[in-house]
């Protein structure tokens, strides 16, 4: 049987997989603005039958795992599916699918468009502009604009907007005014003016199997605790879920595990990271709280309760957690970064920059703290420190140092 240490560290190299995406510029783009940088994440999907007649159109969205998301009716009465633009048409395959909350995960070889920037349906608040970008009867990258009229249950929410959604927006980006996907335009009320929907971005989550983040998970640097050492093959069977991340198994098997061994934080902890990762962020800081009970040292708890907190707009919360992470492990670079980020994100510029530069001091190459810093300097007024940030951003990221130059040689 294999050590129980190197199981406990498969468990561990998990943590990082939180890391959030860096905060961005708090600046208003115009419609057109915001059109620029989503219209190439924006594709059309048409599905056939055995013979080659249409039997679906609609619109899908790049993501960036490189897969394509569309809304399920779309694509279900289809043997074979296209996704592109113009002349620039590809196969695809229907990777995964949720007929319930109507959405399809598509995957095309070779196809050109540009990954869209994910945001959060979550915090959204009512009357924020949004823009549609879909092909309305086949029309490619229209662009509606409108506003939140309400969100419908959750977390997260079902969108109510104004934005017109017509035939054929199915499956297309509804986008907040940072460009960020938000929502997939889904289905409107024929009979009644301005009720249009849009799904919640987080359950892409669900469909995907795993979460979608611009940025790859990162190495553990938190080594476990040789003493918590789980029993009667818990470890081995939560790191053969986590490999096939199936986080719904996950959740099952964990809650198992925290009944069956309620004082092994390893327990709580895979179950607080099967909730993160289903999108369940309240339901994750409550175990990880639990397993912070058990052991008040436990670094990677304190990080991950960050995080968590961090996805629910608690930032002051998230600062206390990670601060006590950092307390801890005063090297652990990511730590510094979400630490910035919070700051950022309350507008505490100066403390931000200060936690930034140090996650940069440990991980030069961190492009997420790049991206941070040079938000930073922006935001507090200090433009020639935000161009010299993105310069070294360009290094690691080209893409994302264009798209921050020039939002901020717009200010």
């Amino acid at each position: 049987m294999r050590p129980v240490l190197t199981i406990s560290q498969k468990l561990f190299a998990m943590l990082l997989t939180l890391v959030l995406l860096p905060p961005h510029l708090a600046l208003a783009l115009t419609p057109s603005q915001v059109y620029e940088q989503v219209k190439d994440s924006v594709v059309v999907v048409k599905a056939y039958d055995q013979k080659g007649k249409p039997v679906g159109l609609g619109s899908g969205v790049m993501l960036p795992s490189g897969d394509v998301i569309t809304n399920y009716h779309v694509v279900k009465s289809g043997v074979r599916c296209t996704v592109g633009r113009g002349k620039k048409v590809t196969p695809a395959t229907l990777k995964g699918a949720d007929e319930d909350k109507d959405l399809g995960l598509l995957t095309a070889h070779g196809i050109t468009a540009k990954p869209a920037r994910l945001g959060r349906a979550a915090r959204l608040k009512v009357g924020e502009p949004v823009y549609a970008v879909g092909a309305p009867q086949g029309l490619e990258l229209s662009l509606s604009e409108g506003i939140i009229s309400q969100l419908r249950g959750g977390p997260p929410p079902i969108i109510q907007t104004t934005v017109a959604i017509s035939p054929g927006s199915s499956g297309g980006g509804l986008f907040n005014a940072d460009g960020e996907l938000v929502g997939i335009t889904t289905f409107y009320l024929k009979d009644a003016q301005s009720l249009n929907f849009a799904l919640p971005v987080e359950w892409i989550v669900q469909v995907a199997g795993k979460k979608i983040r611009e940025h790859p998970r990162a190495e553990s640097p938190v080594a476990p605790d040789p003493a918590a050492r789980p029993k009667e093959g818990w470890g081995d069977r939560a790191r053969a879920l986590e490999k096939a991340q199936n986080w719904p198994g996950m959740l099952s098997h964990s809650r198992r595990w925290t009944k069956a061994e309620p004082g092994n934080e390893l327990a709580w902890w895979a179950l607080a990271f099967a909730y993160g990762e289903m999108g369940r962020n309240r339901e994750a800081i409550e175990a990880y709280r639990e397993a912070l009970r058990l052991k008040p040292d436990f670094t990677p708890a304190w990080y991950n309760l960050g995080v968590s907190y961090r996805e629910l707009g608690r930032y002051q919360e998230a600062i206390a957690a990670l601060r006590e992470a950092l307390r801890l492990k005063p090297d652990f670079a990511y730590a510094w970064h979400n630490l910035g980020a919070s700051y950022g994100k309350l507008g505490r510029y100066q403390e931000a920059i200060d936690a930034l530069r140090e996650a940069l001091r440990l991980k030069p190459d961190l492009a997420v703290a790049w991206y941070g810093l040079a938000a930073a300097y922006a935001n507090s007024g200090n433009r020639s420190a935000a161009l010299e940030a993105v310069k070294e951003l360009r290094r690691y990221d080209p893409q994302k140092a264009e798209e921050l130059f020039n939002l901020i040689m717009k200010q």
